[in-house]
């Protein structure tokens, strides 16, 4: 019997990205994440609102879909490297696909500014990670020198085939709402995300408003993953979203609704999006879509330092019925 083939981003939407029949197909089965329905935030928000779960990709980011074009480019283009800087998603879809591909991976993170589980699965697809004594910025800058240099490609997102990549987020949410939303959000931290949705809604000829959610401290959020002080596409991502700022205490709240009301487990900077809701309620009624980008396993920490730990009890039906009331 002859196994399923899963379809990733390139072959799913192939005659809408920059490839050839010389791109080799470099994929981990990412795309195709669900929309689900969030009844209860609906219902607290007086809207209909669904969550784009980019979780679901196999990387447990959205940044899979990007990186499945960029390396697959790059491979086309004859390299044997590629290098990023990274806060943590980054690196570990570029660690993963990078693997895929037979290539090295270098990644060039903020010293004491990554998650533990985005290092994680950098570290355990045999990437090279390089902490600089510095900020993201100052990590960006030198993966970009380098590759100028010729000796690695870039895979950020200022690589122009990640966006390519990511827009396909926006061609199914069309293709499954059978239009547009009213209203998408989602988080702010680089901007390429808000750019690559803007890009795809606008190939597909619609235009739902875009609202890109930061972090008031951007420096220092415990969103780790939008922690960028000089977006690296801020002037086309406010072009084509409104930005709203939320605090720290309101991503926190969005985040633990989502796993206690609606059962999705996501990374603190996920839920910037519903925080950025809350703060800017829609209009009763509209149809929104709300883009939850990565897995909450990504940031196991948040949850040591945010959740009740466990209680020991003794193995006797009784003390645990009590323990649990």
């Amino acid at each position: 019997m002859t196994p399923p083939v899963t379809v990733g981003v390139v072959e799913r939407w192939r005659d809408r990205l920059p490839v050839t029949e010389a791109t080799p197909v470099v994929s981990l089965g990412e795309g195709g994440t669900p929309l689900l329905p969030a009844p209860r935030l609906s219902a607290e928000l007086g809207c209909e609102l669904l969550l784009k779960w980019e979780g679901a990709n196999p990387t447990g980011s959205f940044k899979d879909r990007g990186m499945t074009v960029a390396v697959a480019k790059a491979v086309e283009e004859g390299a044997e490297a590629v290098i990023c800087a990274s806060t943590g998603n980054t690196s570990a879809s570029a660690a993963a696909y990078a693997a895929r591909a037979g290539l090295r991976a270098v990644v060039l993170l903020p010293q004491g500014g990554v998650a533990l589980g985005k290092l994680a699965q950098a570290r355990a697809a045999g990437a090279r990670l390089l902490e600089v004594r510095g900020s993201f910025d100052d990590a960006l800058d030198a993966a970009r020198e380098l590759a100028r240099r010729g000796t690695y490609v870039l895979v950020n997102s200022l690589n122009p085939h990640r966006l390519q990549g990511q827009k396909t987020a926006a061609f199914e949410v069309v293709e499954e709402l059978g239009g547009p939303p009213d209203l998408l959000t989602l988080p702010y931290g680089g901007g390429g995300n808000t750019r690559a949705y803007a890009l795809g809604f606008d190939e597909l000829g619609v235009a739902p408003r875009i609202v890109s959610v930061q972090a008031v401290e951007r420096a220092a959020t415990l969103a780790s993953a939008i922690r960028i002080v000089a977006p690296a596409h801020r002037q086309e991502a406010e072009a084509a979203a409104e930005v709203v700022s939320v605090s720290d205490e309101e991503i926190l709240r969005a985040w633990r609704d989502l796993a206690e009301l609606e059962g999705l487990f996501c990374e603190p900077s996920s839920a910037a999006g519903v925080a950025g809701l809350r703060a800017r309620r829609p209009e009763p009624g509209t149809r929104v879509v709300c883009v939850i980008t990565g897995h909450g396993l990504k940031d196991p920490a948040t949850v040591d330092r945010t959740a009740p730990p466990p209680v020991a009890v003794e193995a006797d039906l009784d003390a645990i019925a009590e323990a649990a009331a």
